[in-house]
């Protein structure tokens, strides 16, 4: 039996589990094949309002200070363009029949008998997706964009992604999901898989942009070698029906390095269930994570697990919570796992409301109470990233400021 004969039989051994976290889909519900898209050169050709939705998810209509750009609408990749050597963009369909040696990397950070959303990939999702790699020693000299849009309604967008940073590497890439104005209804699956090699960094930045009934399931895992370093900073503060995202760091290098940033707020009628785990392997390795969280009126567990299981390890968890109205709230779970004597971890979360005494301060200084409140807020969400490149913090600014604004 072949490789790949064996991921179909356990994808479909596990098509009927369900999801590990949260509420459960219905993918009958949805449509499986989508009506197909032509390929664009250009994608300046799209229209002004499709444009400003692709800024709002941090990608750039013009490449303008992009590296590289991967556009995917619904089930169709409509756009795939480099221009720095040593730099590989590619639908992943594609780059399985250019590479076979990346059957070696096809599932191997996410099982494809995971849970029904996994298997649902496999078996329905044709190989589509990007796969991104960076040769040896390559450094980005800037961010690489991608995209996948959802542009017809009540349909399964459905993507399988793997990003290969190789030793000695850099790669920058943010990348976000949006939806067209028309889309009332929809889910979006994807599988991420990104393996960082020795002495290499990813830098990786996800603005979600969604819709209040879209129905959002990714699955992702990460490989970190030795001297590896995996950034990644994740943005949602739009409407979204239901959302689960529970990456899985594997720190298996020496003196590997994981950090997670989220930026989350929670509109009434959204849920949110997100975090990160992440598994200190290798000797001397470090992992954070940290989250920003906002409900004005949704529900938002922020989870994390940090496992120390090597010598001379270290791992921060931390959950910062604001409730501004009434009829939703924030769940820290934090967990905390040391196998080995010799680890140093630590967690601390605060949730609770604007105190009452810094709006008088800021009153007495002149301000309203809304521009108070405004103030506080937009104290709250400016999270500095350390090690994150100025082109994409500029970028999350630019995002988080926009989404604040229609939020107050």
């Amino acid at each position: 039996m072949t490789d790949f004969d064996e991921i179909k039989k356990k994808a479909i051994s596990s098509k009927s589990k369900k999801a590990s976290l949260g509420k459960d889909l219905d993918l009958d519900k949805y449509s499986m094949n989508p009506s197909p898209h032509s390929y664009y050169d250009d994608l300046t050709v799209f229209s002004k309002e499709e444009q400003k939705t692709l800024r709002m998810s941090g990608v750039e209509p013009d490449a303008h200070n992009r590296a590289g750009t991967f556009v995917m609408m619904d089930n169709s990749v409509v756009h795939s363009s480099v221009s720095q050597d040593g730099i590989e963009i590619l639908n992943t369909g594609n780059a399985l029949k250019k590479h076979s040696w990346l059957k070696d990397y096809w599932w191997k950070a996410v099982a494809v008998d995971t849970d029904k959303y996994t298997a649902y990939t496999e078996l329905e999702g044709k190989h589509l997706g990007y796969f991104i790699r960076v040769l040896p020693g390559v450094k980005t000299i800037q961010p690489l964009q991608s995209c996948l849009y959802m542009s017809q309604d009540n349909i399964a967008q459905n993507v399988h992604n793997i990003i290969i940073v190789e030793e000695g590497a850099q790669l920058d890439i943010i990348t976000g999901c949006s939806v067209s104005h028309r889309v009332q209804r929809g889910a979006h699956i994807g599988v991420s898989e990104f393996y960082v090699k020795r002495n290499a960094k990813l830098s990786f930045t996800m603005i979600h942009n969604w819709a209040p009934e879209i129905a959002v399931r990714p699955r992702t895992g990460i490989n970190v070698e030795d001297g590896g370093i995996f950034l990644n900073n994740y943005v949602s503060m739009q409407p979204v029906r239901s959302l689960q995202a529970y990456p899985t760091t594997k720190l298996c290098g020496r003196n590997a390095t994981a950090r997670f940033h989220s930026i989350l707020l929670a509109p009434p009628h959204s849920e949110l269930d997100t975090g990160a785990r992440v598994y200190l392997l290798g000797q001397g390795s470090r992992a954070e994570i940290i989250s920003r969280a906002i409900t004005t009126g949704g529900n938002i567990w922020a989870r994390g697990h940090i496992i120390g299981n090597a010598p001379g390890v270290k791992g921060h968890l931390e959950c910062e919570g604001l409730i501004l109205k009434e009829g939703g709230f924030i769940r820290a779970v934090p967990e905390l796992e040391g196998v080995n004597p010799d680890v140093e971890l630590s967690h601390e979360a605060a949730v609770g409301k604007i105190a009452k005494e810094s709006i008088m301060y800021l009153q007495a200084r002149g301000l309203t109470e809304e521009e108070a409140t405004t103030s506080i807020v937009s104290g709250f969400l400016d999270v500095k990233i350390e090690g994150l490149p100025s082109e994409l913090q500029s970028e999350l600014d630019k995002v988080i400021a926009a989404s604040r604004e229609s939020m107050l």
